[in-house]
């Protein structure tokens, strides 16, 4: 391209050639590792009462604005964190004592004293199940709320499985300031092939997150694709969008094809993040006191929440940070505990977590974040309660029941919904599954958990199939 030609000298042009004066391209600054562009949707569906919220504050009522998901890729062994089985048999129990918590009657692993402090802040869902039994499609149930077809480690993702909680979140709340509604880091989740449900499926690339693979911990932590080229300002872009809008006005073009409708709003969305500082001020760790960036602690994780919390407060609506590099085998830097479980739990998994989750919440509360900000900490299932998988000490993947903490966003702290046998092995009362999960993220939010949406094929379909458990919140 010759950038010193006119921008408006050649209106003759196809569309094609307009769009590659159009931004080298503009939706090129939202271009994914899978090969789609990354956006915040438009507003489809969002009731914006002028402050930010789509929801009645009220008693009883959903009043969350964002939602900060924390997955724990591999799966978190419940019977050794949150749900403990003091009384069972050696070969079930596990290493570690009990700690009394902030809730009266409700221990928690010794190695989580400073959750155990903080627990009035959480709900505990202690009896989600199913019956996916491998990383690949347990993730993707994880991460959608759906059951996914097969039990198959080699599930790969289609334009026939659903999206993920944030892109359904982007299809019906806009960012604010600028800034993408969703956005995910700094993983992407495989066992072998990639796990579905990382992103928006049929919502269409619009409703993607806003990935990055940057390490927040780094010292040279930035995302460069948030600056423009030198030789081209704000003004000089939005001049060739210009462009682009009119050849589309005298084509009729947008209302014709859904591949131009498509790309217009990542145009759109891109011109938005390049033109608010509210991103670039956001991603900017530098601007938090060293003694917080301390307290969240100076690894990937922690600096990767410490991140979550400016970003829901500059205007993203869901944020999830993926806890995982890798899965399986000894060293792995997910909770995949199959060898020696107690020894990663004890030395690497719990004081990680133990120091940022529960400086996570007192960040958020401090700022008067926390009731507006639903925090959702879980993995695709839990471990086994039996001892002994591979090496004598590991403990397998258990989908039969385990346990998802919630807080903020209305939670009720210290409510605990659904009970596990004496084992931890099975539900005992209030089943819940990965839906209800689903159901309760979104009626949190103030979107109806039942809302449709259109495949490929224009087929309407629920965002959810369960039911809210509304009985965790005040």
């Amino acid at each position: 391209m010759n950038h010193g030609c006119n921008e408006f000298g050649h209106m003759m042009m196809s569309r094609r050639t307009a769009l590659r004066v159009s931004a080298f391209g503009l939706a090129g600054i939202l271009q994914n590792p899978w090969g789609g562009a990354l956006a915040n949707s438009p507003d489809t569906g969002s009731t914006d009462t002028g402050n930010g919220s789509t929801n009645e504050d009220r008693r009883g009522k959903p009043r969350a604005k964002s939602v900060i998901f924390l997955h724990q890729y591999g799966g978190p062994s419940h019977i050794d964190t949150f749900d403990m089985k003091p009384n069972a048999p050696d070969g079930i129990r596990g290493e570690f004592q009990c700690i009394s918590s902030a809730v009266p009657g409700s221990p928690v692993c010794e190695y989580l004293p400073r959750w155990g402090a903080q627990l009035d802040r959480w709900a505990q869902i202690r009896s989600v199940h199913h019956d996916m039994k491998n990383h690949n499609p347990a993730c993707y149930y994880s991460l959608t709320g759906k059951r996914p077809p097969t039990d198959d480690i080699r599930l790969r993702d289609t334009l026939e499985l659903y999206p993920a909680y944030g892109s359904s979140i982007a299809k019906f709340l806009k960012g604010f300031n600028g800034v993408p509604s969703f956005i995910a880091y700094p993983h992407i989740l495989r066992d072998g092939a990639v796990s579905p449900g990382q992103h928006a499926s049929f919502l269409g690339k619009q409703c993607d997150p806003y990935f990055f693979q940057a390490d927040p911990n780094s010292s040279d932590f930035a995302l460069p694709e948030l600056q423009l080229p030198s030789n081209v300002d704000l003004s000089r872009l939005e001049r060739r969008r210009d462009l682009v809008q009119w050849i589309d006005r005298e084509a009729k073009l947008i209302e014709k094809s859904a591949d131009a409708r498509g790309l217009d709003a990542l145009q759109e969305q891109a011109l938005q993040i390049l033109s608010s500082t509210s991103l670039r001020d956001a991603i900017d760790l530098s601007r938090e006191e060293t003694s917080l960036r301390d307290a969240y602690g100076r690894n990937t994780y922690g600096q990767s929440c410490l991140l979550a919390r400016r970003l829901v407060e500059a205007g993203a609506r869901c944020v999830t940070v993926y806890f995982s590099q890798s899965i399986g085998g000894k060293g792995s830097d997910g909770w995949d505990t199959h060898q020696e479980n107690f020894k990663d739990l004890r030395e690497r998994l719990l004081p990680a977590t133990d120091q940022t989750v529960p400086t996570l919440i007192s960040d958020l509360e401090s700022r008067g974040l926390l009731d507006d900000t639903l925090v959702l900490w879980m993995g695709e299932f839990g471990r086994s309660p039996n001892i002994g998988d591979r090496d004598g000490k590991g403990r397998g993947h258990w989908p039969d029941c385990y346990t998802v903490m919630m807080a903020g966003g209305g939670v009720r702290g210290g409510a605990i919904h659904g009970l596990s046998d004496p084992k931890g092995a099975f539900p005992a009362r209030d089943p819940v599954g990965p839906e209800d999960i689903a159901a309760t993220l979104y009626w949190a939010l103030g979107i109806d958990p039942h809302a449709e949406v259109a495949d490929t094929q224009g087929r309407p379909l629920p965002i959810s199939t369960g039911e809210p458990i509304r009985s965790i919140f005040s």
